[in-house]
């Protein structure tokens, strides 16, 4: 089972017009521990919030200061509309959760627990991903490292990837780490000739 969430000291920014939506908004982020601070302006940095709510019936493209589905932190949309452009706006701009309009004070405490939870769900798919382009990108490196193995030690290609994959291994390095090193010391052992 995981664990909730606690937001005790969390810091949250409302970007939304005053009125009683957001001041039961309030009420219910100070009851679960949120610090909160409400604007109707873009919001310029994200250094002073833990947490953004965003008003989605009346949101524009500069209201946020990352670039779509970027968000820096977990971000909940705040929607009253059903209008198809308002909640592609919502998820375009990286919304985790959402809380319909009029707010319920039942409704914020889950949308923190799923906004929280899907945020560091996306940033560890977006560092997988990164982390596999990156390998993707070294791929030629591991075919020239075989090569140079296949080479320099007469084996064949099946076996000189196992020799690469078994030093890899007793390195605890990526494999495409020891290709570069495979490739650097064979460029030194041709030098040295």
């Amino acid at each position: 089972m995981t664990t909730t969430p606690g937001f005790t000291g969390l810091r949250a920014v409302i970007l939304h017009r005053a009125n009683d939506d957001v001041q039961r908004l309030t009420r219910q982020l100070g009851v679960l521990g949120l610090d909160t601070h409400v604007q109707w302006q873009p919001l310029k940095t994200t250094a002073t919030a833990d947490l953004v709510l965003v008003d989605a019936d009346a949101g524009w493209a500069g209201i946020l200061p990352w670039e779509r589905e970027k968000n820096p932190v977990p971000l909940i949309a705040l929607l009253s509309s059903e209008a198809p452009g308002r909640v592609a706006w919502a998820l375009d701009h990286g919304a985790n959760a959402l809380i319909s309009k009029p707010v319920a004070a039942s409704a914020v405490y889950p949308a923190l627990v799923m906004a929280f939870r899907f945020h560091a769900q996306s940033l560890q798919v977006a560092r997988e991903l990164d982390e596999m382009r990156e390998r993707l990108r070294l791929r030629p490196l591991v075919l020239a490292a075989v090569q140079a193995l296949m080479q320099r030690f007469d084996l064949d290609e099946a076996a000189a990837y196992r020799q690469l994959r078994q030093q890899a291994m007793q390195s605890q390095l990526a494999l495409e780490h020891v290709a570069a090193d495979v490739l650097s010391l064979s460029a030194s052992a041709r030098a040295a000739k």
